[in-house]
């Protein structure tokens, strides 16, 4: 996802993660396309997920913001939430993305927070806000994920959406 240098964990998560030997940042990553479309988490925990984007370069040819770029958004930010709920022994693999476009953006940065509706022990879904920097609804999207439990031979660096 590009520089993570400011992802805040929950101090409990981290020593269950380090306890494995996993590196948070890696894990969480939207891999190549989160760095390619310059996206950064900036806070994280089951409760609220918080990443930003920029318009530049992520725009349709219109010189709007792309709604897959929205969507790119919206599933790595639920995604880290259903991992950060389903916990180290589970994998979140996304099932179901609803995103509504609602207003264009043409500069600066998009800001998405994601927040629970459901944290079960198979689903999780995330109800993400994306808004502009005039705090601008850009788009509003729902992300279920399903938990699947980790096998004992999967790397822990396997990423969080699918």
């Amino acid at each position: 996802m590009g520089e993570q240098r400011n992802v805040t964990f929950p101090q409990t998560t981290v020593d269950e993660y380090a306890a494995l030997g996993v590196d948070l940042e890696a894990l969480f990553s939207a891999g190549h396309l989160g760095t390619r479309m310059g996206v950064k988490i900036v806070e994280a925990s089951a409760d609220r997920v918080v990443g930003t984007m920029p318009v530049e370069g992520n725009t349709q040819p219109y010189g709007l913001l792309h709604g897959g770029a929205s969507a790119v958004l919206a599933e790595t930010l639920g995604s880290v939430g259903a991992m950060l709920h389903g916990g180290s022994k589970k994998l979140a693999v996304g099932v179901d993305l609803n995103c509504t476009h609602h207003r264009g953006a043409r500069s600066g940065l998009v800001t998405g927070v994601a927040t629970p509706l459901h944290r079960g022990r198979s689903t999780a879904t995330y109800d993400i806000a994306i808004s502009d920097e005039e705090g601008r609804r850009v788009c509003s999207a729902r992300l279920t994920c399903m938990l699947r439990d980790l096998d004992p031979g999967t790397p822990a660096d396997v990423p969080a959406t699918a």
